[in-house]
C-alpha cells in the first residue's frame, strides 16, 4: 500500500494502513488497527495506533544510545545513564517519584540494550495529562543524584560478582569476550569490574546530554488515546524537546579466525556448553531464510533436530538450543546446552553433526512446511498486548521494516526453499570455525 502523505504546518503526518490480513491460530482472528507515523521539526518519529480494549495507554521511547556508544574505559556508562532516569528530577526526588506512580497505578522502566535505551510508560486513561508531564520530566530533566549514581554502580558490581556463580552466565561472558575482539559488542551492556568505577555523574550527565535528544529517538503511543488528543495533549509537549546534532561513530567488528575452546574447571555435576561465532545483523537479507533454517536446526524446541538428536533419542540433555542474536551490527550464532560432565564430548559431537548435515543435505518438505507454519502462526504473539504491541512498532521502526512489515513477514517466511535453507546453512554456518565454552567438572568431563 502506497502512504498517503498529507502536510500540516509543524508535523508531517504519514498514515499506513497495517494489516490487510488477519492470523492468529486456527479458528482466531487478530488485527492490528491503522497506525500514524509522525515526524516532528525536531526529528522526532511518532508511531501512533489507537487500541481502546482496555483504559489504558502505552509510551515506549527509544533512544538510539545503547552500550554500543560507551566510550573506551567507561563501558556500561549508557547502562548506568538509564537508570539514572528514574533517579528523580528538580520536581520529584526517587521517593516522591515512585510514590506518584504508585498512587496512580503507573509504571515506568528503562532498558537499556546494546544498540537502544527503552522508556516505557503504561499509565490510565484518566491520568493520561500527569502521565505525560512525568514522562516528559524523567526523560528530559533528570538530575542524577550523585550518591544514586554510586549506588547503582555498586549495586551492578554486586549483581555481576553474583553471576559469577551461574555457569551459564560464566559461560556466555567468556563466549561473547572469545567472539567479539573489536567493535559495537565488545563488552557486557552492564560493563565490567574494571570499567564501573570508572563512571562518574558526569560522565553520566555527558552522556545524557550527547544522545537523548527527539532527533535521536522514537516514540511509539499505543493505546485509548484518539488523533485529536495525540495533537491537542501530546505534540506540545513533544515540540519543545530541543534536537541536538549527534556525533557519529564507526564501528568495525573484529571476530577472531580459526577454532578456539575455553575451559573452565567448576565442580559441578552438569556441563554448561556454548559452541558458536559470528552471526548476522538485523538487516542482512538472510534473516527470513535463517530463521527457517535454524528453526529446523535448533530453535524450534521438541521440533529442532538437535533436541531430537540429543535429547529425545539419546537423553543426553534436558533441552538444547540454537539461535541467531541479531542486531544492528553482526552478533553471535550459539548452540546452547547443558549436560552431565560425563557426556560433553558426545553432545558436542552430536550437535557439529547437525550443524554439518544442514549444510550439506536439503531439509525435508515436512521439516520446512513446518518452520513455515510456526513461524507465521505464532508472528501475532508479538503483539497481542499493548505493551508487546508499543514494542513491535517501535522496533519495526527502528530497523526500517516498513509499517506493511507485519503484512509483508508472512510472505517473507512462506516464501522461502529448501535450496534456500541449504544456501544459508552453507554461508552462515562454520563447523570449522567455532569457539567452545565449557564450563564443567574437567576431570568427569575428561578434558582436563
Amino acid at each position: 500500500m502506497i502512504p498517503k502523505i498529507r502536510k500540516g504546518s509543524s508535523v508531517l503526518f504519514i498514515f499506513v494502513l497495517l494489516f490487510p490480513w488477519l492470523v492468529l491460530l486456527p479458528g482466531t482472528v487478530y488485527a492490528i488497527p491503522p497506525v500514524e507515523k509522525m515526524v516532528f521539526p525536531n526529528g522526532l518519529r511518532l508511531l501512533f495506533c489507537q487500541e481502546r480494549s482496555l483504559p489504558f495507554v502505552t509510551f515506549e521511547l527509544l533512544i538510539d544510545g545503547g552500550s554500543s556508544r560507551d566510550p573506551s574505559e567507561k563501558e556500561g556508562l549508557s547502562h548506568i545513564t538509564a537508570k539514572g532516569l528514574l533517579m528523580g528530577t528538580p520536581k520529584h526526588s526517587l521517593t516522591a517519584l515512585n510514590e506518584v506512580l504508585d498512587f496512580m497505578g503507573a509504571s515506568l522502566d528503562v532498558l537499556s540494550g546494546r544498540d537502544f535505551t527503552t522508556l516505557t510508560l503504561r499509565i490510565l486513561k484518566k491520568d493520561l495529562d500527569k502521565g505525560l508531564d512525568l514522562f516528559m520530566e524523567v526523560l528530559t530533566q533528570p538530575i542524577f543524584p550523585e550518591a544514586e549514581i554510586r549506588r547503582e554502580v555498586e549495586r551492578t558490581l554486586a549483581a555481576i560478582r553474583s553471576a559469577e556463580d551461574q555457569p551459564g552466565w560464566v559461560a556466555e561472558r567468556e563466549f561473547q569476550k572469545a567472539l567479539f575482539l573489536g567493535g559495537p559488542y565488545k563488552y557486557p551492556v552492564e560493563g565490567t569490574k574494571e570499567s564501573l568505577p570508572q563512571i562518574t555523574r558526569e560522565s553520566v550527565l555527558r552522556f545524557f546530554r550527547t544522545y537523548y535528544h527527539p532527533n535521536h529517538a522514537i516514540l511509539t503511543v499505543v493505546g485509548d488515546i484518539n488523533d485529536n488528543e495525540i495533537k491537542t495533549r501530546l505534540l506540545p509537549r513533544l515540540e519543545k524537546w530541543p534536537q541536538s546534532e549527534i556525533p557519529k561513530k564507526v564501528f568495525e567488528s573484529v571476530f577472531p579466525k580459526g577454532m578456539k575452546t575455553i575451559k573452565i574447571d567448576r565442580r559441578i555435576t552438569q556441563a554448561n556448553i556454548i559452541l558458536g561465532h559470528v552471526g548476522v545483523s538485523r538487516g542482512n537479507p538472510d534473516f527470513y531464510a535463517l530463521s527457517v533454517m535454524n528453526y529446523i536446526l535448533g530453535g524450534g524446541g521438541f521440533a529442532s533436530r538437535l533436541m531430537e538428536e540429543i535429547r529425545n533419542k539419546r537423553g543426553l540433555a534436558y533441552s538444547v538450543d540454537s539461535f541467531f542474536d541479531a542486531g544492528t551490527y553482526p552478533g553471535s550464532f550459539q548452540v546452547v546446552l547443558q549436560t552431565k560432565n560425563a557426556s560433553a564430548r558426545k553432545a558436542i559431537s552430536i550437535a557439529l553433526q547437525q550443524i554439518k548435515r544442514i549444510q550439506e543435505e536439503k531439509v525435508s518438505e515436512k521439516e520446512l512446511e513446518g518452520a513455515k507454519k510456526y513461524l507465521v502462526g505464532s508472528f501475532p504473539m508479538r503483539f497481542d498486548t499493548q505493551g508487546k504491541l508499543a514494542n513491535f512498532l517501535t522496533q519495526v521502526e527502528y530497523y526500517g521494516l516498513g509499517l506493511d512489515y507485519p503484512e509483508k513477514y508472512k510472505f517473507l517466511i512462506k516464501s522461502v526453499t529448501r535450496e534456500e535453507v541449504l544456501r544459508v546453512a552453507k554461508t552462515h554456518l562454520h563447523p570449522e570455525n567455532y569457539i567452545l565454552v565449557i564450563v564443567a567438572n574437567m576431570e568427569e568431563a575428561g578434558m582436563d
